[in-house]
């Protein structure tokens, strides 16, 4: 529910359904939840629907803001209304433009790679992965010191492995 991205990966909570109103009661989405425990009632509510019902709960008041929650997750700002100073349409504050670009550089624990680049694929990678159009790439740089020099027969078995592994690029240095 506190996912700023509760429309696409999540859904909203509410505190109860009025019937006659066709409304939920205490809908919020993208903020976290206090006070709620398992005896607590409330309702999950599809995200769409949610939007739908914030939206036009905006819409009905002219010239009010959204609720600062729902304008921090969504991104948006104040809902078009009268504006009481001219009569006329006041117009919606702009959007700024999302980020397009990540980058980011990590240092891992080369005894527990296996894990480390686990987790970066689990948290970091698959949200950006699942993005429609995006296009991720990743690769690993390794770098090795062995002040004493690398046997013969670790340089031939490394060079092949990386050469097998599909490297675009490797080499060991003298110096």
């Amino acid at each position: 529910i506190a996912l700023l991205t509760w429309e696409q990966d999540a859904f909203a909570f509410a505190d109860s359904y009025d019937e006659q109103a066709g409304r939920y009661r205490g809908l919020r989405g993208g903020r976290v939840l206090t006070l709620v425990d398992a005896d607590a009632p409330g309702l999950l509510v599809k995200a769409a629907v949610a939007r739908r019902q914030l939206d036009a709960e905006g819409a009905a008041m002219p010239g009010a803001a959204a609720p600062a929650s729902d304008a921090a997750a969504t991104g948006a700002g104040t809902h078009g209304g009268a504006d009481p100073q001219t009569g006329g349409e006041r117009a919606e504050a702009p959007r700024p433009a999302p980020p397009k670009r990540f980058h980011g550089t990590v240092e891992l624990d080369p005894s527990r790679v296996g894990r480390d680049a686990g987790r970066i694929a689990d948290e970091l990678i698959s949200h950006r992965a699942g993005l429609v159009g995006a296009k991720v790439r990743v690769t690993l740089e390794i770098e090795a010191e062995i002040p004493a020099g690398a046997p013969d027969h670790v340089v031939r078995t490394v060079t092949e492995n990386a050469r097998t592994l599909k490297f675009t690029s490797q080499g060991f240095e003298k110096e």
